[in-house]
């Protein structure tokens, strides 16, 4: 099994976490509802039967919960994984996708992600095309080389680009304007800034 996830794949394991911690859902019962995948990983259908399952958790939770949080848990497990996983094919990547939902939901649950606003993650760098016009934050500047490292506004993707000309007059957590110029994957791989 390869062990290595897309930048795609990785941005739908961070935001189905984040979701499941927002709403308040009991990681161990995440946990429980992806074992069922592993059981059925090299079965027919595996990612139908999964999603028939998640089903049957929410319309039969009130019966094999142990509270009455359990079923608001099945329904917000079943509601980011439709949203999220629904045109998914490859169940190897699915599951190596649940696994991450798994270990990242006990990580935001005692990491702050206030900051992490729902909406904003809507706006996916997938998204963005080579031309397009974005936000980015200066996070951290390094005098060897004159290299600034900016972190596109509502994603995780960070770039670094060397500023010989504008290194003095750029700041922490300044937001400027980048041009992506290259995309992988659905992905900026390298943006420049235009401000």
């Amino acid at each position: 099994m390869n062990d290595t996830l897309t930048e795609t794949q990785w941005q739908t394991a961070h935001k189905i976490a984040i979701e499941l911690v927002k709403s308040e859902t009991d990681p161990n019962e995440v946990s429980k509802a992806n074992s069922y995948l592993r059981s059925t990983i090299e079965q027919p259908n595996e990612i139908a039967k999964f999603f028939k399952y998640i089903g049957t958790l929410v319309s039969s939770g009130d019966k094999i919960g142990h509270s009455r949080k359990t079923v608001k848990y099945y329904q917000n497990i079943s509601t980011a994984y439709k949203k999220h996983l629904s045109n998914q094919d490859n169940p190897q990547a699915m599951m190596q996708i649940l696994g991450w939902v798994s270990r990242l939901m006990r990580y935001y649950k005692t990491a702050p992600i206030a900051e992490l606003d729902a909406k904003l993650l809507e706006k996916t760098a997938q998204q963005l095309e080579v031309g397009d016009i974005t936000e980015a934050k200066v996070i951290s500047k390094k005098d060897k080389g004159k290299e600034v490292t900016y972190e596109i506004i509502g994603t995780s993707i960070r770039r670094n680009n060397k500023e010989p000309k504008k290194f003095e007059t750029l700041s922490i957590d300044q937001v400027v304007k980048v041009e992506i110029l290259e995309v992988d994957d659905g992905i900026p791989k390298k943006f420049k800034r235009v401000d």
